[in-house]
């Protein structure tokens, strides 16, 4: 396979050329913009029902609203020339651009640009020498950084010619790395995450267009992609089910607003505007949260056995009936006898119903109890004598007593609030030490005015859910999964429970008290224990040299994943000890600046005060977490919110304190190296973290 790479010097006409054909591009774009507003105007005159009517106008408004919002930028990045061949199938001597979104005339017209997600684009990541699937050549193209789109943007053009190739031109490209693919990769860093719609991998493609109805875990070695192959599964999925998904939606789980604020850019990016992107804390607030536990009382919370004993505190509130039910109907006057009442209890407590929905079979049969009596002395009942019966005084009072409505906060705060309620619910499941550390001090509570906590609101959730399921979403995307409890992760089970998952992590990034020992554990508790674990093991972002000081981490991790091996064979990575950390963090970041690319400082959270003061004593602008996502050069991070983040350059701050800030200290200080994506200093005052100092 012959790979031709070409600067702008050397391109002549065919710079020129293709040049011109992105100024057609954009040119169709501006007026696919302003069509899309004048349709929204010319809507408003079209005639019909009101309820039509308002369809098209919302989906015209939607329509006009999400191309005006899209980002500008390259209107493609690759281009595909078929063979004339029966390899080549449909597309025999047909060239297709392959761009971030589809580029048409018209809808009906031939497209300009293809979008990356079409079938015929897979080609374009999964052709080779020695599978070429009827390509002759593969085109990239090189753009300025952070262009545009611009036609003067377009700076270099590369060919992969891979018709008729031989085994051994084969081998040799496997060695060789597309330049415009490692420039694009290796660009420097600044503001939020971005795209790989240009660079995917196989191995990532087959990740990115797996079916709507598979379940896929990732387990993702630091820099192999796993975030943005989620990311870009969900814009696959909207692309190619987006019907399925319009109606039942699409959710992106990330482990803080941090991180959130990071990854914001890259569905925009995609053309995927109207995503739904939250915390689990997002996703279960209920209730303001007011105060904090201890850790070892978030972790009972957190722990899967908190949700047996709000199962038993729910149900506890069930009671067989002891008396018959007697109402008057008119001159009649029925009667149910108590046996019969508690086989109807015992009959819809074994159905596994939600709670609510339980209620209401109770009513229901109660009152076809009823009817067979009455039917059987006057005739048959209609409807409307069922309904009444239904709301009658005797059988609310009976449900009430039998099966009582139930909220979530009342049912919560009896059990933490009251030692009897909670020791019946908790026998066999915490003992008496774990009853009293979860009791709240105090008199009983009944849900009004109590402080909640972050870890409550888990509880609160569950019951919830027991009481009700929750709307679900066609597909949920979980980033940073190796860190959920097991009630976060029932919590987003109850989100998916009819739809799919896309699960990212690495089990060597576990750094949360109750963080997962393996992924079918995990998966489990996500209720997808079927669902395929595949790992990506070779770093993109992270250069060999940190893959390698990250990999001298993993031995000391109580983590089952293979060591990462990295593609990258530049970088830099300094280890020195210094004789003040504030000022050797203040001389890194100098130095640094003196290059291109974003700069982390990253330290321990108790120490990130004192060395944001060091750099502002300086003269040094530094931006901070609740920045991140903006164009800042310089950003002082706490360890605990780096997780998912990358940077050019990383000065880490003394790394024994991360390793003692936390029981996981070690797997947070392999989440905290593996952060740099071209250079990492470590700066230590006192001796290195063992693994570290051979």
């Amino acid at each position: 396979m012959a790979v031709q790479g070409r600067e702008a010097g050397g391109l002549g006409e065919e710079l020129a050329a293709e040049r011109a054909y992105v100024a057609a591009c954009r040119g169709v774009m501006g007026r696919q913009v302003a069509d899309a507003g004048h349709q929204v105007s010319a809507g408003e005159d079209v005639s019909g029902d009101g309820a039509s009517a308002e369809a098209l106008g919302r989906y015209l408004r939607t329509r006009a609203r999400q191309m005006a919002e899209e980002p500008d930028g390259p209107p493609f990045f690759g281009r595909l020339d078929f063979e004339d061949s029966e390899a080549a199938g449909d597309h025999r001597r047909q060239r297709y651009y392959v761009g971030r979104r589809r580029v048409s005339e018209h809808p009906a017209a031939p497209p300009l640009v293809i979008d990356w997600r079409a079938p015929v684009s897979r080609t374009y990541y999964q052709a080779g020498a020695l599978d070429p699937r009827g390509v002759s050549v593969r085109r990239r193209f090189g753009w300025a950084p952070w262009s545009h789109g611009a036609p003067e943007d377009l700076t270099g053009l590369e060919d992969e010619r891979l018709g008729h190739s031989s085994a051994a031109d084969a081998a040799d490209a496997a060695d060789a790395a597309s330049a415009i693919v490692a420039a694009e990769i290796e660009r420097p860093r600044l503001g939020p995450m971005r795209d790989i719609a240009a660079t995917i991998q196989p191995e990532q493609d087959d990740l990115v267009r797996s079916g709507l109805g598979e379940s896929v875990c990732v387990q993702g070695a630091p820099g192999s992609g796993k975030t943005a192959v989620g990311l870009h599964r969900a814009a696959y999925l909207l692309y190619t089910f987006p019907e399925r998904l319009q109606r039942s939606g699409l959710l992106i789980i990330g482990p803080n607003r941090t991180f959130l604020r990071y990854i914001s850019e890259v569905l925009p990016s995609l053309g995927e505007i109207d995503v739904a992107q939250l915390t689990v804390a997002d996703v279960v607030a209920r209730q303001p949260v007011q105060r904090t536990d201890p850790e070892h009382v978030a972790s009972l919370k957190h722990g899967d056995r908190m949700a047996v004993v709000l199962e038993r505190a729910l149900y506890a509130r069930v009671r067989r009936p002891e008396e018959s039910l007697a109402l008057t109907d008119g001159s009649y006057r029925w009667r149910v006898a108590s046996n019969e009442l508690a086989q109807v209890i015992d009959d819809v407590r074994a159905q596994g119903v939600p709670y609510s929905a339980g209620r209401e079979h109770v009513r229901t049969r109660v009152v076809a109890l009823v009817r067979q009596q009455a039917e059987r002395r006057v005739g048959p009942r209609s409807d409307t004598w069922a309904r009444r019966i239904g709301r009658s005084g005797p059988v609310a009072a009976f449900l009430e007593a039998a099966w009582p409505a139930a909220r979530p906060e009342e049912v919560v705060a009896s059990l933490l609030g009251d030692a009897a309620v909670l020791a019946a619910a908790a026998e066999g499941v915490f003992d008496a030490a774990e009853q009293a550390d979860l009791l709240w001090a105090g008199p009983p509570r009944t849900g009004r005015n109590v402080r909640w906590s972050a870890a409550d609101m888990l509880l609160l959730d569950e019951v919830a859910g027991l009481i009700e399921r929750p709307e679900g979403y066609g597909h949920v995307v979980v980033d940073e999964a190796q860190d959920l409890s097991p009630m976060q992760c029932r919590a987003i089970a109850r989100r998916s429970a009819f739809g799919s998952v896309t699960v990212l992590g690495d089990l060597a990034q576990a750094t949360a008290p109750w963080a997962a020992r393996t992924w079918r554990q995990q998966l489990g508790h996500l209720g997808k224990e079927r669902a395929a674990v595949v790992p990506l093991t070779t770093g993109f972002r992270v250069p060999a040299a940190v893959m390698e000081l990250a990999n001298r981490l993993v031995g000391a991790l109580d983590a089952d994943v293979p060591p990462a091996r990295s593609l990258r064979h530049d970088g830099e990575l300094t280890v020195r000890r210094v004789a003040d950390i504030a000022a050797g963090a203040v001389t890194a970041v100098r130095a640094a600046l003196e290059r291109e690319g974003s700069i982390a400082v990253i330290a321990a959270d108790g120490e990130v005060a004192g060395v944001a003061a060091a750099l502002r004593t300086a003269g040094i602008e530094a931006a901070g977490a609740e920045d991140v996502g903006a164009a800042a050069r310089v950003t002082v991070l706490a360890a605990t919110v780096v997780k998912g983040l990358e940077y050019d350059h990383v000065v880490v701050v003394e790394p024994a304190a991360i390793v003692e800030a936390e029981p996981r200290g070690l797997n947070r200080l392999y989440v905290v190296v593996t952060r740099a994506v071209s250079r990492l200093d470590v700066l230590h005052r006192r001796p290195l973290p063992e693994p570290l100092a051979g």
